[in-house]
């Protein structure tokens, strides 16, 4: 039997409101559900919160592990270890090989689904050599709207994702991660570095290092929410709208210019209608039929 108790919040940590409360109630009790678990761990908002509220309820029958492949930034990772070193979690690498699967590399519109069975391929049976019981991860409520291939991969193999069966929806897990004191809770939304190439365009690891370069260069400037969209020579930077006008004060156009081209883009373009999550997802209907696609996507858009 897990014994369980109340966690405390920092006490300086704002209040939640009732429904929020409850919210955080169904997810501990989905957590405690989990029996044991290896927590698929990016560093984002969701799997931190997923991470944290796993170790609270069942202490060391949880487990982080976090991919590393040319997709995933190396700030990421860097975060993702000081993250589960502040929980107090025991953190697992493992290698991943995308690249390797012609299915991903070719860059279809479900992408994804090969990312996650990838991903759950992997850990699996780390989880089973462990003993734990279950996988989970962080999708949640806002994902069931919006086009995730991955999640299709996730529950073919049976990962659990206990945001999404507790009921929580992004406003909850940020109002509940900033309870508990995690400094993710206002983290801007992230993807991996591939979704910044063109459905149908090749991903390769000389792309991808050039994008984690690229956005590194506009994190370093000041800006938080940002994608570089690679389009063969061009870089096409999307920030937020209210971003925009910061790009031409004192010269800031001209320094990251510089810096983009010297990563290796020719031209450096700046989207006037700013960032938008999954902006690539706009030309869905436009690229040529995929092969693994078109076996895929009425599954999933089903």
């Amino acid at each position: 039997m897990i014994m369980t108790t109340t966690i405390d919040a920092p006490a300086d940590a704002p209040a939640l409101t009732a429904g929020e409360r409850a919210a955080y109630d169904r997810l501990r009790a989905a957590c405690r559900d989990l029996g044991s678990t290896l927590v698929a761990f990016s560093a984002g908002v969701d799997s931190t919160l997923l991470l944290k509220v796993c170790v609270d309820e069942l202490g060391d029958r949880a487990v982080a592990a976090t991919a590393v492949s040319e997709s995933y930034p190396a700030h990421e990772l860097q975060q993702a270890k000081r993250l589960a070193r502040d929980i107090g979690v025991e953190l697992v690498l493992v290698e991943t090989h995308e690249l390797a699967d012609e299915n991903y590399a070719s860059n279809p519109a479900n992408r994804c689904y090969y990312c996650k069975q990838e991903l759950f391929t992997t850990i699996f049976p780390l989880a089973a050599a462990r003993e734990l019981a279950t996988v989970a991860y962080g999708a949640n409520l806002d994902d069931v709207g919006d086009f995730r291939p991955g999640m299709q991969a996730a529950k073919a193999m049976g990962a659990r994702a206990p945001l999404l069966e507790a009921g929580l929806g992004k406003p909850e897990i940020r109002a509940i991660s900033r309870h508990l004191g995690l400094e993710t809770w206002d983290k801007p939304a992230f993807a991996c570095l591939s979704s910044r190439i063109p459905y149908g365009e090749r991903v390769t690891a000389e792309k991808l290092a050039q994008i984690d370069q690229a956005e590194m260069a506009l994190y370093e400037a000041g800006f938080r929410q940002v994608r570089v969209r690679h389009h063969g020579d061009v870089a096409r930077i999307e920030v937020p709208a209210a971003d925009l006008a910061r790009f031409f004060a004192d010269g800031l156009n001209l320094a990251i210019t510089t810096r983009l081209k010297a990563i290796g883009f020719k031209h450096v373009a700046l989207d006037l209608q700013g960032y938008r999550s999954g902006s690539m997802n706009e030309a869905l209907g436009a690229i040529p039929a995929i092969p693994a696609a078109r076996r895929l996507l009425p599954v999933i858009q089903g």
